[in-house]
């Protein structure tokens, strides 16, 4: 994200990765300023709901923390929610060009 032309107003991750679990990777986007400077919104959507796990989210500034759902329609339709909720919230990075057109999502 740093050395890309990409420029996301959103990020969300989930806690359960692969190599590196969601709140490392959170804590590494927080701590490169040139992500940090760009007031972009964390949010985790994950299937661990722990009580531990939440506040331990929030203890590092995640703006959100949603449950992913269990079929597919509710899927889209919480994703559809998310993101349209975040177009329209205002920060210093945003212009109109930064949150209209395509919306891409990266695995």
């Amino acid at each position: 994200m740093i050395e890309s032309s990409a420029k996301p107003f959103l990020i969300i991750s989930d806690i359960n990765l692969p190599k590196l679990d969601g709140l490392k990777l959170k804590e590494k986007v927080h701590n490169i300023e040139q992500l940090w400077l760009r007031c972009i919104p964390y949010l985790f959507f994950t299937i661990s709901a722990a009580q531990k796990t939440i506040i331990d989210a929030y203890s590092q500034s995640v703006q959100r923390f949603f449950v992913k759902p269990s079929d597919v329609a509710h899927l889209e339709h919480t994703l559809k929610v998310i993101v349209e909720y975040w177009k329209e919230c205002m920060s210093p990075n945003y212009t109109e060009l930064s949150v209209q057109g395509n919306l891409q999502i990266h695995f």
